[in-house]
C-alpha cells in the first residue's frame, strides 16, 4: 500500500509542475507560440508511443503500418519547425 501512495504523490508532483509550467508558456508566449508548442508537444508524445509499440510488435502487417505512422509523425514534426 506504501507503493501505492507514493505513485500517486509522483504523480501529484508531475501534475503540478506540469500545470506550473503551462501557467508559465501561458504567461510568456502569444497564442500562436502556444498553440504551436502544444502542437509540437503533442506530435513528439505520439511520435514516442509509436516507437515504443514499435519496440515490442510482432505482427508484420502492424510493424508496417506503425513505420508508416511514424513517418508521418516525423513529417509533421517537420513542418513545425
Amino acid at each position: 500500500m506504501a507503493r501505492g501512495w507514493e505513485s500517486k504523490s509522483v504523480e501529484d508532483q508531475m501534475d503540478a509542475a506540469q500545470a506550473e509550467w503551462e501557467a508559465h508558456v501561458k504567461r510568456q508566449a502569444p497564442r500562436q507560440e502556444r498553440e504551436h508548442t502544444e502542437r509540437r508537444q503533442s506530435l513528439l508524445l505520439s511520435r514516442s508511443q509509436v516507437l515504443s509499440r514499435l519496440k515490442v510488435v510482432q505482427n508484420g502487417r502492424y510493424r508496417a503500418q506503425l513505420q508508416l505512422a511514424l513517418e508521418h509523425l516525423d513529417a509533421q514534426l517537420n513542418e513545425c519547425e
